[in-house]
């Protein structure tokens, strides 16, 4: 019988009394690789945007001759390894006064948590990875889009994980046409046989691919109805809105699962919500998942905000400079990847062309920056912030 709690701190204030432990599950470090989609998207959501990006990207090609590939460009997040552990592993040890555990998961790659076992205080992190899981099923979906899920698996066996990086990474790569369709199978039922593992279905209603909700729904089903042996627990997603969470709370009930916690930070806000344990390792945690099977999650205080509001907050947290941090971290420039006019993949700071009073950045681009990051200023942020109040769906989620 599986037992999944969901509560709200603060409408709960006590809600961690009787847990010893929280666990941060699913965040990033700047070892991941993020698509930059997110600037078509800011150009459809706000459409004063829309003729800046597009005289950007025309300067762009008169400057460099460089017209910008956001198909091939790709950003990392700013926090190092030691700077998310140290995020998500406060939060927990200071606002809620108890023992915190802290998962992160990359895309496709494993080295934040590798880096962190040669430090003393972070030796024990599990070794975790987003897998990206290319998916269709012509079946499920006649002459239809393929998708792509995301499965976050925590804690690899060390001795394994570097091959298991590879193999997940092969598998990713192999055209669709080419996959042996009992191939996915094969893997998550090797994964599931190793106690340790827990294997997560990333924000499974998020359309991320834009196939259209409906189809995606379908693909969804259709992957659960296949391999939802091999699943542990759906994601309810710090960083997706009520509506789709309920829908996921929804799903998980339809197919006998859990919920459990994944914060999906990309930015300098921590984890916006966590699953409360009475486990005091990992393995514990997991073995309370997977075979007593009880998930408790608390929703942390910044869920309460409204959801675009996060979003672009966290946008903002990509394109900001941080002369705190370590060298290559520091500048937004450093921390976005594009290719040159060889078509080689390098950081902006080394392909500009001009720049502004810093002598670096393009100032037409300085004049997007300038533009996208006046969003995230009083008193436009505060007006923002009362025109997307999404109080009503909150109100419905208190009531579940």
């Amino acid at each position: 019988m599986s037992k999944s709690t969901v509560s709200y701190l603060w409408r709960e204030p006590h809600a961690t009394r009787g847990f010893p432990t929280g666990v941060s599950l699913h965040s990033h470090t700047n070892q991941s690789r993020e698509t930059l989609d997110f600037i078509a998207e800011l150009s459809t959501d706000y459409g004063f945007l829309q003729p800046i990006i597009r005289w950007a990207e025309n300067r762009s090609v008169q400057c460099s001759g460089i017209r910008p590939d956001y198909l091939r460009s790709y950003w990392t997040p700013p926090l190092t390894p030691r700077l998310a552990f140290e995020l998500e592993r406060d939060q927990i040890e200071n606002a809620l006064q108890i023992a915190g555990l802290v998962s992160l998961t990359d895309h496709d790659d494993i080295a934040a948590p590798l880096l962190l076992r040669t430090v003393a205080s972070a030796r024990h992190i599990p070794v975790s990875v987003e897998w990206s899981v290319p998916y269709a099923n012509e079946s499920a979906l006649p002459g239809g889009k393929p998708t792509a899920f995301h499965l976050g698996l925590h804690n690899l066996p060390s001795a394994t994980a570097s091959n298991w990086i590879a193999r997940l990474n092969a598998f990713t790569e192999t055209p669709v046409a080419a996959r042996r369709a009992g191939l996915l199978g094969e893997i998550l039922a090797e994964l599931d046989a190793i106690p340790s593992v827990l294997i997560v279905f990333n924000h499974p209603l998020w359309d991320l691919y834009r196939i259209g909700a409906a189809a995606h729904e379908v693909l969804v089903n259709d992957f659960l109805a296949l391999h939802g042996q091999f699943v542990h627990a759906l994601e309810l997603n710090g960083l997706r809105n009520w509506a789709e969470n309920r829908a996921v709370r929804a799903l998980a009930a339809q197919w006998n699962q859990l919920v459990i916690s994944g914060g999906d930070r990309h930015g300098i806000e921590p984890n916006a919500n966590i699953n409360l344990t009475h486990a005091a390792s990992f393995n514990e945690f997991v073995h309370e998942v997977r075979r007593d099977r009880i998930s408790n999650v608390l929703f942390m205080p910044q869920y309460k905000q409204p959801w675009k509001h996060r979003i672009l907050n966290s946008t903002l947290d990509a394109i900001r400079n941080y002369p705190h941090f370590p060298e290559g971290s520091r500048r937004w420039d450093e921390r976005v990847f594009a290719p040159n006019a060889h078509g080689e993949l390098r950081p902006l700071a080394q392909l500009w062309n001009g720049g502004d009073a810093d002598g670096r950045t393009p100032i037409y681009l300085s004049v997007v920056l300038g533009a996208v990051r006046l969003l995230g200023r009083a008193p436009v942020s505060g007006s923002l912030r009362l025109a997307w109040n999404d109080s009503s769906q909150m109100r419905a989620a208190l009531m579940e």
